[in-house]
């Protein structure tokens, strides 16, 4: 298995713990072609959760693949996803309960921390 690939997993197990102990229903699609990776049912909504890890400061936003003709790189469109979650290797978590549209990276502040 690739690292990026075991890193998404992390970031993934990581949320789905966080949000299961705040008393919320996790669901993860079936396709891999979703913009998000997990639903949330806080009891009151179903917010689609977009998982990023990171090592470094900068946390990056765009989702690149690649096809036949090479890489192709996207940046995140309108209403994508709800919810931005995002998991450090040094054990921080962010919630940021917004879609960051067009946008290449972003750092988080300290107002988007889990546990403070």
């Amino acid at each position: 298995m690739r690292t990026t690939q075991r890193k998404g997993d992390i970031a993934t197990s990581n949320a789905i713990a966080r949000f299961t102990s705040m008393g919320y229903d996790v669901a993860i699609p079936f396709t891999e072609s979703a913009a998000y990776d997990l639903v949330v049912d806080t009891g009151n909504i179903l917010a689609r959760v977009q998982v990023r890890y990171s090592s470094t400061r900068q946390i990056a936003l765009r989702r690149i693949h690649s096809n036949s003709k090479g890489y192709v790189v996207k940046k995140t469109k309108n209403n994508a996803y709800d919810w931005l979650y995002i998991f450090k290797n040094t054990g921080e978590e962010y919630l940021i309960k917004k879609c960051l549209v067009n946008r290449n990276s972003i750092v988080p502040t300290p107002e988007y921390l889990l546990v403070k």
